[in-house]
């Protein structure tokens, strides 16, 4: 599994690295661009791109693209997320913010810049036109205001309250849920798979996508701050899991998630790797 995995994030990050190097005027743009996408991570959502790509019977050489695009989306959001107007965050990945390195301005315009990009990185995927076109319907929801937008606004929205483990569910689910589902439906997408694949796997992404937030919840609490690459206890007065059941609590509830998505994959041959990567994700420390 591990040399799957690696194989995956290699690939990544060998296209990314060739994405916004051009010696253009903006250079200052594209260095900023560069600096939040090339800063490392997890690349899980990529990796289930071109996970659900190969499950599905595709080539995940011609997923890349859509897994380039993902990660896009992904890392606009991180740096618009760490903004001062919004958690005003000094450290991300182990490195510091973009907006303290390049000023909120030029931080503003590379999440932008990113998102935008992300929709070309689409479009210029060697795949039927109809794949294209349903996998930017796709992204389009769950990044925007149905999605992980939406979910931004209703976690600003509770702060000033304690919300319900449904208002916590419907923030969450949006907030970080939405680009788990995108991933792994787009792996489906590229490979040209089924409806009922593809509703598998968001079945899968929305079980894993919750016990992937409250492992991240739990880990704000109990976390090492040097493995996680940013500070911890910044959500303590935040709506989360953790914040209505405790820990223990929820950890059961990452546990019962967990299989949940296993369960989810009942159709498909061979999807070891991704049911090992489900069951990786409850014990991680980072």
């Amino acid at each position: 599994m591990n040399d799957l995995m690696q194989r995956y994030m290699d690939r990544t990050e060998e296209y990314l690295a060739r994405c916004f190097t051009n010696d253009v005027p903006q250079k200052k743009l594209f260095e900023a661009m560069r600096y939040s996408l090339l800063a490392g991570g997890k690349r899980l959502r990529p990796v289930m791109v071109l996970a659900f790509c190969e499950l599905c019977g595709g080539n995940a050489e011609n997923a890349l693209p859509f897994a380039a695009a993902l990660e896009m989306v992904h890392t606009y959001s991180l740096i618009h997320d760490d903004l001062p107007c919004m958690d005003n965050d000094d450290y991300r990945r182990g490195k510091l913010t973009n907006h303290r390195v390049f000023g909120e301005a030029t931080a503003v315009l590379a999440g932008d810049g990113l998102l935008t990009a992300a929709f070309g990185q689409l479009a210029s995927a060697k795949l039927p036109a109809e794949r294209i076109v349903e996998a930017v319907r796709v992204l389009s929801l769950c990044a925007g205001e149905m999605g992980m937008v939406g979910g931004q606004v209703l976690d600003m929205d509770a702060e000033t309250r304690i919300c319900t483990e449904q208002e916590v569910i419907d923030i969450q689910s949006r907030k970080t849920g939405a680009l788990i589902s995108a991933a792994c439906q787009l792996g489906v997408i590229a490979a040209g798979g089924s409806s009922k694949q593809q509703t598998a796997a968001a079945q899968y992404a929305d079980s894993l996508g919750l016990a992937f937030q409250i492992q991240d919840d739990i880990l704000d609490v109990i976390g090492d701050a040097g493995k996680l690459g940013k500070a911890t206890g910044v959500d303590k007065n935040k709506n989360t899991f953790v914040r209505l059941y405790g820990v223990e609590t929820c950890k059961e509830m990452v546990a019962r998630e967990t299989e949940k998505a296993v369960h989810a994959l009942d159709s498909f041959d061979n999807a070891d790797f991704l049911i090992g990567l489900a069951r990786e994700l409850v014990h991680r420390e980072f």
